[in-house]
């Protein structure tokens, strides 16, 4: 795995949180070796356009008390749908499910590692 040390304290950071405000479907991908412009993605999914809002919320808040770290750039928070955090060396997407299943990142990215994201009830389901 490639995703350094620090990156990964904030990716299971950002996970965390948004499992707190019960975001389903939630994946870590090591991505640095076939992008080389970030390091890893985290997606997860969220049913209402209120929960998707309240999860990016909750991952801004979080990744900014414990590692004073700020999106870089944030994409789509007016859509409702899809948000993308991007605080350089990690890029973190926000979607509803349909949008999820729609565009496939997790098919996109099936063949990188996963990264273990140290969440309680991880699970290895991948939106078909």
């Amino acid at each position: 795995m490639t995703v350094p040390d620090t990156v990964l304290s904030e990716l299971r950071t950002a996970a965390a949180a948004a499992a707190d405000k019960l975001a389903t479907n939630i994946s870590g991908f090591d991505v640095g070796e076939r992008l080389g412009i970030t390091d890893a993605f985290l997606v997860c999914s969220a049913p209402s356009d209120r929960q998707l809002k309240s999860i990016c919320d909750e991952i801004e808040y979080q990744l900014k008390e414990q590692h004073q770290s700020s999106p870089v750039r944030r994409e789509g928070r007016d859509s409702d749908t899809w948000v993308l955090l991007d605080y350089g060396h990690m890029v973190i997407h926000v979607q509803h499910q349909e949008d999820r299943a729609l565009y496939g990142l997790d098919r996109l990215y099936a063949d990188v590692p996963k990264v273990d994201l140290g969440l309680a009830a991880e699970s290895d389901d991948a939106v078909a």
